[in-house]
């Protein structure tokens, strides 16, 4: 398997604005924040300008929309359609469709991903405007309390508070302080909900896959909490194909919960962060298991039926993929 094959999936899927299309499928090609942070990450550790390019064009979008940002920094959204978009069309612009847009975790994610970039020397900010709208988007979270503000969360359903989207949005402030004025109580006020709500995701879930985001890629778990939601995953969400993202999933369902491929190497990248190489290789052929000869890796099998969806290659299934194996092989 030749691993650097998964950098051309990747590009494919790359428009010429810097963002990434979350799939080349007719459902899923549109832009999602969310999607681009864990697409671009591969991107973080080389000396090629993809990584900036892509936060570039996301910093572009909000300054697009500053004036609905600077409206919500006032007063909280009350509609899903005053929240900050999660989903764009590839040419970055709000589509007027019906959709889940209350997902605090993809600011969350911007922002931790903007102060990671920055960590590790990718010039992101091009100005004081880049400045100034960053500013605005930590603003926004705190007019919509994000740490008891019920949201759509990362797989985009019913509304409830989500660990995974206040933990998002606790990492994210913490990687922007440096930049911007955060609070300190801001960042307590998330760390508190936390204590209270893990190791569950939310009022109605046990556990669920996104808890994984909070060990990898932001790290804002402490060691005990982290082994726990791990053991939770594996115990109760891992299948044949991957992990399905919680129990009674109706997403793809046709008999079961549909398998999410990237389950497996998000387990593993969740594991070697944690030093535990030896659980981590137990990885490495699960990963390659639903890794095609082309390295298209799809978003999931369906439940029931055991074949993947149409929405194949997924970008961040690709990245995560990429990531695990090129950390394991290294």
């Amino acid at each position: 398997m030749q691993i650097e094959e998964a950098m051309n999936v990747i590009n494919r899927m790359r428009l010429p604005n810097g963002v990434y299309t979350a799939s080349v499928s007719e459902d899923y090609h549109y832009v999602w924040i969310r999607d681009v942070v864990y697409t671009v990450l591969p991107f973080l550790y080389s000396p090629t300008q993809q990584y900036e390019q892509a936060y570039h064009a996301l910093l572009d979008l909000f300054h697009r929309y500053k004036w609905k940002i600077d409206i919500h920094t006032k007063k909280r959204p009350q509609y899903l359609y005053e929240y900050i978009h999660a989903r764009y069309s590839p040419e970055l612009e709000e589509m007027n469709q019906e959709w889940g847009h209350a997902q605090n975790d993809a600011i969350g994610a911007f922002l931790w991903g903007v102060g990671e970039g920055i960590h590790h020397g990718k010039h992101i900010i091009r100005n004081q405007e880049d400045i100034e709208i960053i500013q605005k988007l930590v603003d926004y979270l705190e007019c919509l309390r994000y740490w008891e503000s019920p949201d759509n969360g990362i797989w985009e359903e019913n509304m409830e508070v989500h660990a995974s989207s206040v933990g998002a949005c606790v990492a994210g402030l913490k990687a922007v302080k440096i930049l911007v004025d955060v609070k300190n109580e801001l960042i307590q006020k998330g760390e508190d909900t936390l204590a209270t709500l893990l190791p569950r995701e939310s009022e109605t879930k046990s556990t669920d896959l996104a808890l994984l985001s909070l060990i990898y890629p932001y790290r804002i778990v402490d060691q005990h909490m982290a082994h726990t939601i791990l053991d939770n995953v594996t115990t109760k969400l891992e299948r044949k194909y991957g992990c399905i993202r919680y129990e009674h999933d109706q997403y793809y369902n046709e008999g079961s919960e549909a398998e999410w491929c990237f389950g497996f190497p998000w387990l593993g990248l969740c594991y070697s962060e944690l030093g535990m190489n030896e659980k981590a290789k137990e990885y490495v052929e699960k990963t390659k298991s639903v890794i095609s000869d082309n390295w298209e890796v799809p978003e999931l099998y369906i439940g029931g039926k055991n074949v993947p969806n149409k929405n194949n290659p997924l970008a961040w299934s690709v990245a995560l993929s990429y990531l695990f194996l090129k950390r394991m092989y290294m």
